[in-house]
């Protein structure tokens, strides 16, 4: 039953993140038309719909006691909030990839690996630090099965973004 669950979830993810691939292929059409602030809603949405998802996901996959749930969730709702502002710095880094696609410079495609570098850290770092955090209020399992679930949902969401985001043009 779980791997049903899981199976769903991940496929209304996946899909929510390839309804995103116009909004990325239609960004440099955006900077010059003034549509930017549909694609920035848009992004919005897609973000929101993808949070909720993910909450969806973990509470279907980790079995909580009452007691349990009581404690964890607040700290979970904290986590996730301090997930988003990194995922902002990601979503940032995206659009300004996206926008400089044709002119990119040596410098900027540096800049660029440097900084999602650094992005990939902040969210590992963030894991990290919420693992004794979540272990004083559900067992060490339980925290293993959440940091999994987390995990896996970064890792489809990484691949659905590296499907969607093309490579560096090396030739210009």
């Amino acid at each position: 039953m779980q791997k049903r669950s899981v199976v769903a979830v991940l496929t209304v993810v996946g899909g929510l993140l390839l309804s995103s691939v116009p909004l990325f292929a239609q960004a440099d059409q955006a900077a010059n038309s003034g549509a930017n602030t549909a694609i920035e809603t848009d992004i919005r949405l897609l973000r929101e719909d993808v949070r909720s998802e993910r909450k969806q996901l973990v509470a279907a996959n980790l079995p909580l006691t009452d007691t349990e749930a009581t404690k964890f969730w607040p700290i979970y709702d904290q986590y996730s909030a301090e997930a988003w502002k990194i995922g902002d710095a990601r979503v940032a880094l995206i659009k300004e990839y996206v926008l400089s696609y044709d002119t990119m410079t040596d410098a900027q495609a540096n800049d660029f690996m440097n900084r999602l570098t650094a992005i990939d850290g902040q969210f590992s770092a963030l894991l990290t630090k919420y693992v004794p955090i979540f272990e004083k209020v559900i067992s060490p399992k339980k925290t293993a099965m959440w940091y999994q679930i987390e995990r896996r949902l970064d890792l489809l969401i990484d691949v659905q973004f590296a499907e969607h985001i093309p490579m560096v043009d090396a030739s210009k």
